[in-house]
């Protein structure tokens, strides 16, 4: 299983009322490190070729992050078979390495000459595991 690692810095953007990050935010993180876990292993012709929907994503939320906490985001894919795939995402906060979210994701991937879903090829699922 291959890790893939972003740092990021929790902005004034990602904060809400209650003056800790959105619940929202980590969704979109969740949708951000896939894509750019996707970009950085695969070729312009694949990406040109197919691209992933979500099907389902379930996210626990286990504590909170505040305005400029430094944040490590990990991804790896747990499965790949038809044309789905598993991925999870873990958000740490990285001073105290504690685990602040957990994402399991089902995505699809998507032919773009047909929009409709294709097979995942060994090319791909070698690029991922």
């Amino acid at each position: 299983m291959l890790i893939f690692i972003k740092n990021i810095t929790v902005s004034t953007k990602d904060i809400d009322a209650r003056n800790h990050v959105n619940n929202v935010r980590y969704v979109q993180w969740v949708q951000d490190i896939a894509e750019d876990n996707w970009i950085k292993n695969t070729t312009t012709t694949l990406r040109e070729t197919y691209y992933w929907v979500m099907l389902s994503h379930h996210i626990q939320y286990k504590a909170e992050a505040v305005l400029g906490d430094k944040l490590q985001l990990k991804t790896f894919v747990t499965k790949a078979e038809g044309f789905r795939s598993t991925r999870i995402v873990e958000i740490y906060n990285q001073n105290t390495n504690k685990l602040l979210s957990l994402s399991e994701t089902i995505w699809c991937l998507m032919s773009h000459k047909t929009n409709k879903p294709t097979r995942i090829s060994q090319e791909i699922i070698d690029l991922f595991q």
